[in-house]
């Protein structure tokens, strides 16, 4: 705080804070604003997840993760198809190349699918305080993200907000089962065992 006397009285003004800290300030109010607006603090949730919680969403063939920002939200991330933001539900969506870092309602997220709170690296990454995940996650939603489903999916996200890393086991499963399949094929085509034809798709 600063002061300066003006006549007989003492004018008191604030020290002026730092940009970042007014943006991130402004942005957490607006956050709760719009919880707010929406009805969201007598949510009940199975499981009832704690802020920062990693949430695991299961989808036909994959998992969805989130992190719980508290309130009924979660934060994730949703592949840009020309420019719109669309969802996770298809084979194109999933190998698209940009993702929009959301900020939704979980029931949202989950729709008919199931889920469940899932920090299973907790043992092996110590998570970083609430705290600074909750600022982490307040920081860069609505920013669009390069995705990747081998090295930058919405696990990688989540992850890296939760513990400072990105980890994907399932990203690690689906490269381990790729590199099966072409040795496989490769094994085959030596062998004489694959037609010419579809030799040809895997060489």
């Amino acid at each position: 705080m600063a002061a300066s006397k003006k006549g007989s009285s003492c004018e008191v003004r604030e020290t002026p804070k730092h940009p970042r800290q007014l943006a991130c300030g402004e942005r957490r109010l607006r956050l709760k604003s719009e919880m707010a607006l929406h009805g969201c603090f007598s949510l009940k949730y199975p499981g009832n997840p704690q802020l920062g919680d990693l949430i695991e969403v299961f989808r036909p063939g994959y998992q969805h993760w989130a992190l719980y920002l508290g309130d009924g939200y979660v934060i994730n991330i949703a592949p840009l198809e020309d420019g719109i933001p669309g969802s996770f539900t298809s084979t194109k969506s999933v190998f698209s190349r940009k993702a929009l870092v959301k900020m939704q309602l979980l029931k949202e997220v989950v729709g008919n699918d199931t889920y469940r709170i899932n920090n299973k690296y907790d043992e092996t990454y110590p998570p970083l305080p609430v705290e600074e995940v909750m600022q982490r996650s307040e920081f860069v939603i609505g920013q669009e993200v390069a995705y990747d489903v081998f090295d930058n999916n919405c696990e990688h996200f989540v992850t890296l907000l939760r513990y400072g890393e990105g980890i994907s086991e399932q990203a690690k499963r689906a490269i381990s089962a790729i590199g099966f399949v072409t040795a496989a094929a490769s094994a085959l085509s030596l062998l004489g065992l694959l037609p010419k034809s579809q030799r040809a798709k895997h060489f």
